[in-house]
C-alpha cells in the first residue's frame, strides 16, 4: 500500500516537473515571430553580404513569367525584405538571443546595401534596365524611411552619393496610373528626407490621385477603377501616409491635416482586415498577388508598429490574431526550398498561384507582416495577453463590438 502510495506522489512529482519545464519551453510571439524573421533573412543577406546572392539564391519563375529580365529577383528579395525588418533592425543591441541574431543581421543588411549600388559587385542590383527597379528601389527607400539612424546613416559617403544617384536616374521611369504612382513619391520623399535634391511634382501628383482615388469607409481605388484585391494595404495605404509624413515633417507639399485623414482611414482599413481573419485564423484568398502571403497585412503592422492602433483594436488582439495566422501560414510543408529562400506560393508550394510578373523574390514582400518587432519586447503589444480577435469571438458566442462605416 504505502509503496503504492510512494509511486502515486512521484508521478504527481514527475507530472509537475514536466509541466512546469514544459511553461519553460514555450515559445512566446515574439521568439516565434523574430525567429521566422531571422529565417527568412538570413540566407538573403548572409549571401548578398558577400556579393553571392545572384550566385547562391535559387530563382524560381512564374510558369506564366513574362519575359523580364530575371535579376529582378534579387533586387526584389533584397528591398522587400529590407522594408519588413527595417524596423527591428533599428533597435538597440542586446545580450539576448534575439539581439544577437538582430545585430547579425544588421551587420550583413550594411554590407548588402553596399554590394546593391557597386557596379563593381556580383550583386549590384538590376536598377539601370525596365521599369520594374521603380518598385523595388521604393522598397529600399522605404526602409530607410523605417531606419535612418541604423541603415542610412551608419553607410559610407561613396555608397549614399551611389544611392542617390541610382533613386534619381529612375525618373526615366513613367509610372503607371495606378499605387505605382506611390512608387515614385516614396522615393522622393526620402531624397526630401534627407536633404537632396527631389522632384516636387512626382510627390504632390501622386498625393493628389490618391486622395481623388479614395471611395470611402478606408478603401482607396488602385487607379479609374476599383480592384478587390489587397493594393491598399501592399502599397497604397502604408506608402500614402510614410509620404505624407516626411511632407509634413520637412513642412512642403501637404499639411498635417491630410495627414490626419490619411491615418484616420488606414486606422479603419485596419479594422477591416482585423475582422477578415476567421476564427480558425485564415483570411480570405482573393485578388492578384497572394503569393505576398502574410503581406496582405502590412496596414495593419505598419498601424500596430506606429501604436497607432484604432482603440476598437487592442494590442493583444491585434498580435494574437496576426501571430496566430502567421503560424497557420508557415507550418504548411513548403514555403521555403532545401536552401532556406522562399519558394512560389501562399501557403506552401504553389506555382500556380504566381502572376505573371511573380518570382520568389516578390514574396519577400511577407515580411511586411515583421513591422511590430521595432517594439522592443517589453512593449504592451508583446507583453499584454492574448485576447480572441473580432471573428473567434463572434463565432463563440462572445460579445463583439458592432461595425460602422467612417464618414468624413
Amino acid at each position: 500500500m504505502y509503496r503504492s502510495i510512494f509511486s502515486l506522489i512521484l508521478a504527481a512529482l514527475s507530472f509537475f516537473a514536466f509541466s512546469a519545464n514544459a511553461q519553460k519551453n514555450v515559445t512566446s510571439d515574439r521568439e516565434y515571430v523574430a525567429g521566422l524573421a531571422y529565417k527568412m533573412a538570413m540566407p538573403v543577406l548572409s549571401n548578398m553580404a558577400k556579393g553571392e546572392l545572384r550566385k547562391n539564391m535559387q530563382v524560381e519563375l512564374s510558369p506564366s513569367w513574362d519575359g523580364r529580365d530575371q535579376g529582378v529577383t534579387y533586387m526584389e528579395a533584397f528591398g522587400r525584405l529590407m522594408a519588413g525588418i527595417a524596423p527591428w533592425l533599428a533597435l538597440p543591441d542586446d545580450n539576448t538571443s534575439e539581439g544577437k541574431q538582430r545585430k547579425q543581421l544588421r551587420e550583413w543588411a550594411l554590407k548588402s546595401y553596399a554590394q546593391a549600388v557597386d557596379p563593381a559587385s556580383p550583386d549590384y542590383l538590376l536598377w539601370r534596365k525596365e521599369g520594374q527597379p521603380l518598385v523595388d528601389a521604393a522598397f529600399v527607400a522605404e526602409s530607410f524611411i523605417r531606419a535612418p539612424k541604423s541603415l542610412w546613416e551608419p553607410l559610407d559617403e561613396q555608397t549614399k552619393k551611389r544611392y542617390i544617384e541610382e533613386f534619381t536616374q529612375l525618373r526615366r521611369v513613367d509610372p503607371p496610373y495606378s499605387n505605382w504612382l506611390l512608387f515614385s513619391a516614396t522615393i522622393e520623399a526620402f531624397l526630401m528626407s534627407v536633404d537632396a535634391p527631389y522632384d516636387a511634382y512626382r510627390i504632390h501628383s501622386a498625393l493628389r490621385k490618391i486622395d481623388e482615388w479614395y471611395v470611402g469607409d478606408g478603401w482607396y481605388s488602385d487607379g479609374e477603377h476599383f480592384a478587390f484585391d489587397y493594393y491598399n494595404s501592399f502599397v497604397i495605404q502604408p506608402m500614402y501616409v510614410e509620404t505624407l509624413e516626411i511632407c509634413v515633417d520637412k513642412k512642403r507639399i501637404a499639411n498635417q491635416n491630410q495627414l490626419d485623414i490619411a491615418i484616420k482611414r488606414i486606422q479603419r482599413y485596419a479594422q477591416i482586415q482585423e475582422r477578415l481573419i476567421s476564427p480558425e485564423a485564415t483570411f480570405p484568398v482573393f485578388g492578384r498577388s497572394m503569393t505576398y502571403r502574410m503581406g496582405v497585412f502590412h496596414a495593419l503592422a505598419l498601424v500596430a508598429w506606429k501604436e497607432q492602433l484604432p482603440e476598437e483594436l487592442s494590442e493583444g488582439q491585434v498580435r494574437n490574431a496576426l501571430v496566430s495566422t502567421m503560424k497557420r501560414m508557415f507550418a504548411v510543408d513548403g514555403n521555403f526550398n532545401e536552401k532556406g529562400y522562399l519558394q512560389l506560393g501562399f501557403a506552401g508550394h504553389q506555382p500556380g498561384m504566381a502572376d505573371s510578373y511573380t518570382n520568389n523574390g516578390s514574396l519577400y514582400l511577407t515580411s511586411l507582416a515583421f513591422l511590430p518587432l521595432g517594439l522592443p519586447a517589453s512593449h504592451s503589444f508583446w507583453t499584454s495577453a492574448p485576447q480572441d480577435w473580432t471573428s473567434k469571438k463572434a463565432w463563440s458566442g462572445q460579445p463583439f463590438p458592432k461595425d460602422h462605416a467612417i464618414r468624413e
